[in-house]
């Protein structure tokens, strides 16, 4: 297979140019600019690049699960902030559809007192992860970031699709996250719907299983990223900076 020269990856839109991606109802073949794969597919950059979901977030979801593996932190909102800050971390990608519940399942099992099962754990989230594409809130109906939260409650119940109380909880989440991030309406913006699913998984670990992974009656979400998202609501975001300092 034909390896590319080395090239400057951009951490928001096309990450080959910078350029903004199209979307589009009808799909196309395209071949990925990184592993030369080609893929039958709907979102391309203005330029006609086309990065394939496994080369957009293969690096960074390394880096997602070498951090939850080895932090000790059980603030999940501080661990995605930080995270998200690191470069190979894009604007918006399928890398988040693992973040969530990576930060999820590393909170819940530094507090609980079992961080011996918290790297197997997070493997299997990185496995359930991969197979959500990105796009998928727009296409589908079913935001990624929700269903990282799904993701997380089966693997801490060990649900399966035969379950019972795993399998309702699973589907419970992932349908309260998706409700709180419908209401708030798009485009989309892959580090507001994380913010809102966690936050939404942590009440609802709380309810169902008495463990508060933070105190987020009192603890402001504040948003740095919005100057790297041309498509931010701004003010009408519950994370921007004027909403919090009301």
């Amino acid at each position: 297979m034909q390896k590319m020269n080395p090239v400057k990856r951009y951490s928001q839109n096309c990450m080959l140019c910078g350029s903004e991606l199209l979307y589009s109802q009808d799909y196309r073949e395209r071949e990925c600019v990184y592993c030369h794969s080609k893929f039958r597919t709907n979102v391309a950059c203005k330029n006609g690049h086309y990065v394939c979901d496994k080369c957009h977030g293969t690096s960074a979801m390394d880096i997602i699960e070498q951090y939850c593996k080895s932090t000790d932190k059980t603030n999940p909102i501080e661990m995605a902030n930080e995270i998200m800050k690191h470069h190979k971390i894009n604007m918006h990608g399928p890398e988040h559809h693992y973040l969530v519940p990576a930060v999820l399942i590393s909170s819940f099992y530094n507090l609980n007192g079992e961080k011996y099962i918290k790297s197997e754990k997070l493997k299997i989230a990185k496995e359930r992860a991969k197979k959500v594409p990105g796009g998928f809130c727009g296409f589908y109906g079913s935001c990624g970031a929700a269903v990282g939260t799904g993701i997380f409650m089966s693997i801490i119940t060990e649900s399966t699709p035969l379950s019972k109380e795993g399998w309702g909880l699973a589907n419970q989440m992932t349908g309260r996250a998706l409700i709180a991030i419908g209401k708030v309406g798009g485009p989309r913006c892959c580090k507001r719907d994380s913010f809102i699913a966690i936050k939404e998984a942590v009440i609802f670990v709380e309810e169902h299983f008495k463990l508060k992974m933070y105190d987020y009656e009192n603890y402001d979400i504040i948003c740095k990223f919005s100057n790297m998202n041309k498509q931010c609501l701004g003010k009408d975001c519950y994370f921007n900076i004027i909403n919090i300092e009301k």
